[in-house]
């Protein structure tokens, strides 16, 4: 009974809502070092954190080249990108270097940035995205998307300014 109480609990972990204070958490990035995301706000305009299953799969693929090929039109809009998944540091950096990523994998193996977001922890990190500003605010939140992530991010951010 505890444990069915521990997971149906852990289980209605509630995601970060826009408007939220984002989480200042660090985590070991592809390249082996400690990456600071409060950091990363600060220093851009915006952050986006995705959030991917599985390393080198079809669809965390898709996500992420989706967002590997809109790096300059993010860029224009002071977007700083950085994706996130329980893999370890080495399948991380082959899933970057794979392809072609220009920004970091975080290497979530503890699952500390996962439930600092509001995920449960318990399996694989939930397909999610969340775009924070400077001051490390949620301003932008969507989930389950694959290929068109860069897309509704960048009509988000074109939405903000008309």
């Amino acid at each position: 009974m505890t444990l069915l109480s521990l997971l149906t609990g852990a289980a209605r972990a509630e995601p970060l809502k826009v408007g939220a204070a984002a989480p200042d958490v660090t985590a070991t990035a592809d390249d082996g070092k400690p990456l600071n995301l409060g950091d990363v706000y600060k220093s851009h305009d915006y952050t986006l954190v995705w959030f991917y299953p599985k390393a080198l799969t079809g669809g965390c693929t898709k996500q992420g080249c989706s967002l590997r090929d809109a790096a300059a039109d993010l860029k224009k809009h002071g977007v700083a990108v950085v994706g996130v998944s329980n893999d370890t540091v080495e399948l991380q950096k082959k899933f970057k270097d794979t392809n072609n990523f220009p920004f970091p994998l975080l290497a979530d193996t503890d699952k500390k940035v996962v439930k600092a977001f509001g995920q449960n922890g318990i399996a694989f990190p939930s397909r999610e995205a969340y775009l924070i500003d400077r001051s490390g605010k949620v301003v932008y939140r969507d989930e389950r998307q694959t290929d068109k992530q860069a897309e509704k991010v960048l009509a988000f951010l074109a939405s903000k300014k008309s």
